[in-house]
């Protein structure tokens, strides 16, 4: 459980990154650290790295992003071929959504 002025440092440091505006490593290292064990951190930096991106009209890439699903890093590709696991694709869901 976030105390509320933990909450408030958080989403001012990821506000700074959606914004493109500068982040310092340690605060970056601040935010991963709560991140890796609050699922609710996690999506919240999620969401900063997507709002990063230019906004495209594909209404599939809208749907992704509404859903918090999908890459975060628009560079790299969904993988193609025989070993393709649709599990890998749900990574970025909540726990809930992810197959057991």
């Amino acid at each position: 459980m976030l105390t509320p002025s933990t909450r408030l440092k958080l989403q001012a440091i990821l506000r700074r990154i959606g914004h493109n505006e500068s982040v310092s490593l340690s605060e970056r290292i601040y935010v991963q650290k709560f991140a890796d064990h609050d699922a609710t951190v996690a999506s919240w930096l999620r969401r900063a790295r997507r709002m990063q991106r230019p906004v495209t009209s594909n209404g599939v890439d809208q749907l992704l992003t509404g859903l918090d699903l999908g890459d975060v890093d628009p560079d790299t590709s969904p993988r193609q071929g025989p070993d393709d696991d649709l599990g890998d694709w749900f990574s970025g869901a909540p726990d809930w959504l992810r197959r057991s």
